[in-house]
């Protein structure tokens, strides 16, 4: 199963440096059932771009925890996206999001099929949706719109020698 993980440059230098995304357990999106039942009409190149889009939503909340916590973060999404046997996969119940599930175990780089990051482009309007997160999730429907914008910016597909030069 294709699972999209969730992830920022720091992490994702972490990976490069041990070989593995971790510690689990381990959140990330995926097509799941619920997510097939939500999304009917769609085939599945649409359900997977739906679960690396809640991977992005993910991976912004990520950064934005991270600045509250005063870790300076480079404003760019990373997700990353791995090859899991489906018994290592375990959906969750939550209808709110219905691409989540949770892996048990570290994901080794070898199952890493690739990694999705913003275009140095998109860091004005990643910069904006990080600072609107707060009020956005408090309600704020301003501050939503402003969280939004950062969809209107499509990841970068990088292979998995490709890293070391997405972290220059």
């Amino acid at each position: 199963m294709r699972v999209y993980l969730p992830c920022t440059l720091a992490a994702l230098a972490r990976v490069a440096e041990t070989g593995e995304v971790g510690p689990a357990p381990l959140t990330g999106y995926a097509v799941t059932p619920a997510l097939v039942e939500w999304y009917a009409s769609g085939d599945t190149e649409e359900l997977e771009y739906a679960a690396l889009t809640d991977a992005a939503r993910a991976s912004l909340r990520m950064l934005a925890a991270d600045r509250a916590d005063g870790v300076p973060v480079a404003a760019r999404r990373v997700v990353i996206a791995a090859d899991v046997p489906d018994d290592q996969v375990v959906a969750g119940t939550d209808l709110a999001d219905r691409s989540r599930v949770r892996l048990p175990a570290p994901v080794p780089l070898k199952k890493v099929a690739a990694v999705h990051v913003d275009d140095g482009s998109a860091v004005p309007d990643i910069e904006t949706a990080l600072a609107a997160v707060p009020a956005a999730d408090g309600g704020d429907e301003d501050a939503k719109f402003d969280v939004d914008g950062a969809e209107a910016h499509e990841l970068m597909w990088y292979a998995t020698q490709e890293i070391p030069d997405v972290l220059r």
